[in-house]
């Protein structure tokens, strides 16, 4: 006897069989069961991940010889026939060889006859978006009012090209891409079943390398048993799909944290020497490097508990600002991979602009890039206070308001108004703000009225409060102004820290790169006092 693959072998005979589509597989034994039958039903989704499966299956379920239900026998001539192919009364249509008009009105001739053995006459028409615009319209009609004894099952990759009036007429179901825990267990069901010894890592790999499809999962499969001589272990399923180990991708980031650049250049091509797909490569860097991110922000999220293990030690070395910043930077650099003249060498490129651009050691989240102020050249003034606190119910000078204006309980428009105003004078209960002209728009009754209900509830008396829109800017600070002075010298700050640094100085010069100085931006700033 012929050996017959896993994913023709393993395919569901009947919905309870179905992996991963329970929103689906519900609505349609519901129906079944209830006898609320549509005459067209839509399945869409990625590749593998069960359309034709559900059709074949809702096809034996309407004309099992038991009766229409959601369980079919299995055993009687028609399911049989059904999952041999050879049912005369279910006939399956590939849209992508059919697309002629001529081909669809010749297949819709037979329409108006009974089925001949079985209760219901089925057209199954896959990858139905392949159709011409002219057999979408020759089909309209039929599908709209098909005799009692026709049902349409349609299948697709891509329901964005079919026409909205055939999509009107169908009842669509979206079939969602399959979570790779959950088709690692079906991996390991099939193995146990099949007698093939495996172990659970290299079935997470097929899993996740599947992207969602049960059946490129089971072909990877297949592959994998081949390739490792009838068993599925870690190391084989990595040297088939052309990636490496994840205790390789730990020892680069490791490289990455101690700025060991010589070792990290040294250990990528010594990973590349043995073929190894780059883009993999990076996929799989990301993947781990998301995965860190999820230990240090959700820990319970990271089921593996050798995993957690490494992500506990590694979580100490490295911020989740940083880990960020390399995803980012891998991940763009993805998209560029396939630009670059030599994968390999883009790789390379990738790892030391993470290890350009990694903060400097002992600069902590609380910090900013580099600690020195900016340097200034020609005349020199002081640098602006920060907006310091005052003692409670004191209000004398400009200071001083600033000052207020971060105590009080404003939000939104109101905030904004005190924030752009600056302190004129104050007269027992009375309080007078200035307002710049360019600035107006912030003026309004309901701002006003919420700033002056906060100052009362700040001093505890009623303040009447008046908001003058003076001719030109006030010659004293506003918080806004304060803040923004506050920015820009942190602003440069980072700019110089960049420009100064090591690293970025030898890449420029012997790369002959150029740093943008607009997309420099400070990773932190200091707390507001």
């Amino acid at each position: 006897m012929s050996y017959q693959v896993l994913a023709r072998k393993w395919r569901p005979c009947d919905f309870s069989q179905v992996v991963g589509q329970e929103q689906v597989v519900r609505a349609l034994t519901n129906g079944l069961d209830k006898g609320r039958l549509h005459h067209a039903f839509l399945f869409t989704g990625t590749r593998g991940v069960g359309k034709t499966t559900l059709a074949r299956i809702l096809a034996k379920s309407l004309n099992c010889k038991e009766g229409v239900r959601s369980t079919p026998c299995g055993k009687c001539q028609n399911c049989q026939a059904i999952d041999g192919g050879n049912f005369v009364d279910l006939i399956e249509v590939d849209a992508a060889s059919r697309t002629g008009v001529d081909d669809t009105r010749e297949l819709l001739e037979n329409v108006h006859y009974a089925p001949s053995r079985g209760h219901y006459k089925v057209y199954l028409i896959d990858e139905v978006h392949m159709f011409s615009t002219s057999s979408f319209n020759a089909l309209l009609k039929t599908l709209e009012e098909p005799p009692p004894h026709i049902k349409f099952l349609l299948a697709t990759t891509d329901p964005k090209k079919l026409p909205v009036t055939v999509l009107s007429r169908c009842l669509q179901f979206n079939l969602r891409r399959i979570a790779s825990k959950v088709i690692a267990e079906h991996l390991a069901r099939i193995l146990q079943a099949e007698k093939i010894p495996s172990e659970s890592h290299a079935l997470t790999l097929i899993a996740r390398a599947a992207e969602g499809s049960v059946r490129d999962a089971l072909s990877l499969l297949d592959q994998a048993i081949n390739y490792g001589g009838g068993q599925v272990i870690v190391a084989d399923v990595y040297a088939m799909l052309g990636s490496i180990e994840q205790g390789e991708l730990f020892i680069l980031l490791d490289a990455l944290l101690a700025g060991d650049g010589q070792g990290l250049i040294e250990k990528v091509r010594e990973i590349c020497a043995y073929s190894v797909d780059v883009s993999s490569m990076l996929a799989d860097l990301l993947h781990l490097l998301q995965r860190l991110a999820l230990y240090q922000l959700a820990p319970d999220t990271i089921d593996d508990i050798d995993e957690r293990e490494t992500f506990s030690n590694l979580a100490t070395r490295i911020t989740a600002e940083e880990v960020q910043l390399f995803y980012q930077i891998g991940l763009i650099g993805s998209r560029d991979l396939t630009y670059a003249p030599d994968p390999h060498t883009a790789f390379e490129m990738i790892l030391l602009r993470m290890l350009c651009f990694r903060p400097a050691e002992g600069v902590s989240s609380s910090q900013t890039l580099a600690s020195p102020k900016p340097e200034r050249r020609g005349t020199t003034s002081p640098d602006p206070p920060l907006i310091q606190e005052t003692a409670p119910h004191s209000l004398s000078g400009n200071d001083h308001w600033l000052g207020l204006v971060t105590r009080l309980k404003l939000t939104a428009i109101a905030r904004q108004l005190a924030e752009n105003c600056a302190l004129e004078r104050r007269e027992e209960s009375a309080i007078y703000l200035q307002l710049a002209p360019n600035m107006a728009n912030l003026h309004s009754k309901r701002a006003e009225d919420r700033l002056q209900q906060a100052l009362a509830e700040y001093y505890g008396e009623a303040i009447q409060l008046t908001i003058r829109i003076v001719d030109s800017t006030p010659g004293t600070d506003t918080v806004a102004t304060r803040r923004k002075q506050e920015d820009a010298a942190w602003q440069q700050a980072a700019v110089e820290s960049i420009q100064n640094d090591a690293n970025i100085k030898a890449l420029s010069e012997t790369f002959n790169a150029r740093l943008p100085l607009d997309s420099v931006r400070p990773l932190t700033k200091p707390e507001q006092k």
